[in-house]
């Protein structure tokens, strides 16, 4: 066995195991990549100079997107058709693809991303921890997995990403698969939850280095961070 960041382009292999807890698989589950998967490495790449999750405008308002999410969406800017991650600050395109079949699609539409619908990059944002307290019980996660759970504020959903320090509201859905939606109950998330935003930490800067590999699952290309693709043996 060989680790899938040492695989040579255009080679196809299985994935045999994944090191790592829950959490490690649970972040390549949500890129399809499991113990069994074949997958085609197609290239090992530099990483982009921005890593973490980004925020962006569609159907006139903001949402933030993980990382994981934002690499399976496809945009056409200018004739060219590309990731929604090589966008820059005040792009626009039009999402052309998404990758993940019908119900990864219908988890995107209820942030207003759908195919033919217009999209503006706002920024990258730093993977800031955000601590919240549920039953007087502080948790912490990222930015990333917080756009994943939508609050109730003033009548209307947002992500939990966009409340103020000290501000509470009512949990009223986690948008993911049953795993995601576990892992949450198992922090206290779960719908109809009072929550509120502690504070948010600022990650401690890293350096913008290393790879990241583009591989082919069926027809489908998804992205696997340098770390991740470490944690997975394949043959």
């Amino acid at each position: 066995m060989k680790l899938l960041n040492e695989v040579e382009p255009e080679v196809k292999v299985a994935v045999k195991k994944i090191d790592g807890g829950l959490e490690v698989k649970g972040h390549l589950e949500e890129l399809g990549v499991a113990e069994g998967t074949e997958l085609t490495v197609v290239a090992t790449e530099p990483v982009h100079m921005h890593v973490g999750p980004i925020s962006l405008k569609a159907a006139g308002r903001e949402a933030v997107i993980a990382r994981g999410w934002a690499d399976k969406v496809y945009v056409e800017k200018e004739g060219e058709t590309l990731p929604l991650l090589r966008l820059e600050n005040g792009d626009k395109g039009t999402v052309k693809t998404i990758e993940g079949g019908k119900v990864f699609e219908g988890y995107l539409s209820g942030l207003g991303i759908e195919k033919g619908s217009e999209v503006e990059f706002l920024r990258h944002l730093p993977d800031d921890t955000l601590v919240l307290k549920i039953d007087d019980k502080e948790i912490t996660m990222g930015e990333g997995q917080a756009s994943k759970v939508l609050v109730e504020k003033e009548g209307k959903p947002i992500q939990i990403n966009y409340l103020k320090e000290g501000e509470h509201a009512k949990i009223s859905k986690v948008i993911g698969g049953t795993s995601l939606k576990d892992k949450f109950e198992q922090m206290g998330v779960a719908e109809g939850k009072e929550i509120m935003l502690v504070k948010k930490e600022m990650p401690a800067p890293v350096p913008k280095r290393g790879t990241y590999v583009l591989a082919k699952i069926g027809e489908q290309l998804v992205t696997i961070g340098h770390g991740l693709a470490k944690k997975v043996r394949v043959e």
